[in-house]
């Protein structure tokens, strides 16, 4: 078979974050609907079905970068989708908690295999030119799936759901399995001594600035999406749950992809945290007024909107070669996912007892942590060379 067009390729990979996204979001979707067959084990236990595939990837993604390294993304891609496609069949049965746990706890390995392989590819086959586009529209995987899922999801039932993504992870399988270019044959040292591994890549300013970034983003921007519509005037509540998500998918697509081609993913990650400040300050003062949140929640999505696809676009500009860049993923991964995890409960929590003014200053920081990382790794950076 001829080779596709690289950027065909980047766009097919794309297309495997979208089904990895899927796998939180088609749950996300269903939830009322699957209190109806699950509620009985309670609630603590549905929403375990949920994050249950976070937690994988919370706990091994390091490693499943260092697997990925390794085995070979080819095969760890088409693998991790076909799995995803035999789990999402077997949900559609609506099995026994248990065991609906349990395919969630192999969804979980199968995404996480997915989000490092993606980014890990993507960088190896976008022409250099095209590299920035290439990984920023990577980081808008989430989002876009997210958006379709809220347009599809009322019209579909679980089964119908569960069955559709199982057809598209499997068409995708086969799709990659037969275009994507064979893995490279070299050989490694055995994947011993994880925990000395994991040091290395979180001491390693290249493999742990673009992870520590990230996990600032994922903290604010999961918890924001979350708590604000909820805080915000029925008036103005849907369109800043709609457009939240969609000013910062447009913005990382079209300003942020400029940006990058005018200066280092780096920078324009600390860019993006300091033109998050106003939005965030901005929200605190215009509290319970529709307009003035929806001007703040728009500013700092698309502030962080920016963060998101230089994140990403920083893997390769640090890192030259694939299994450094697969390290790189899977610490994204794993940090991405602890803020994810933590972020919305512990600024619920500040809402709740500081009101706006704790939440806005808690995420102030977060944007200088933000910042701070990146030019205490640049420093880093700089003494080793």
């Amino acid at each position: 078979m001829r080779p596709l067009p690289p950027m065909l390729l980047v766009l097919l990979l794309w297309a495997a974050g979208l089904g990895a996204a899927a796998q939180f979001g088609k749950i996300s979707i269903l939830y009322d609907s699957l209190r109806a067959t699950y509620g009985g084990s309670g609630e603590v236990a549905l929403g375990l079905v949920v994050s249950i595939v976070g937690m994988v990837g919370l706990i091994f993604g390091t490693t499943a970068g260092l697997l990925v390294a390794r085995i070979g993304p080819r095969r760890a891609i088409v693998a991790a989708l076909a799995a995803g496609a035999a789990m999402s069949a077997l949900q559609s049965l609506m099995p026994a908690y248990p065991l609906m746990l349990a395919t969630r706890i192999v969804e979980g390995a199968s995404h996480l295999a997915i989000v490092v392989v993606g980014p890990t590819m993507i960088a190896a086959l976008a022409p250099e030119h095209r590299r920035p586009l290439a990984m920023t529209l990577w980081s808008s995987f989430f989002g876009v799936t997210y958006t379709i899922l809220a347009l599809l999801g009322p019209h579909l039932t679980p089964t119908s759901l569960f069955l559709g993504h199982s057809a598209y992870m499997a068409a995708l399988a086969a799709i990659l399995a037969l275009t994507l270019p064979p893995d490279p044959r070299h050989a490694h040292a055995p994947l011993t001594n994880l925990l000395a591994r994991h040091a290395e890549i979180y001491l390693s300013p290249r493999l742990a600035a673009p992870a520590m970034g990230f996990c600032c983003y994922t903290f604010l921007y999961v918890a924001v999406l979350t708590l604000l519509p909820p805080e915000t005037p029925v008036s103005h509540r849907a369109l800043i749950a709609a457009g939240m998500p969609l000013v910062s998918i447009a913005v990382s697509l079209t300003l942020g992809v400029r940006l990058l081609a005018r200066m280092s993913a780096v920078r324009l990650v600390q860019l993006g945290y300091a033109a998050a400040i106003p939005g965030f300050l901005l929200l605190w003062l215009s509290w319970g007024q529709g307009a003035g949140m929806v001007a703040g929640g728009f500013l700092l999505s698309a502030a962080l909107g920016i963060v998101q696809g230089a994140s990403f676009a920083s893997i390769p500009e640090l890192n030259a070669t694939p299994d450094d860049r697969a390290a790189a993923a899977g610490a994204v991964a794993q940090l991405g996912n602890l803020g994810t995890t933590t972020g919305t409960p512990v600024l619920a929590a500040l809402l709740a007892s500081a009101g706006p003014a704790g939440l806005a200053s808690a995420a102030v920081i977060l944007c200088l942590a933000g910042i701070t990382i990146h030019a205490v790794q640049k420093a880093r950076r700089q003494r080793l060379v």
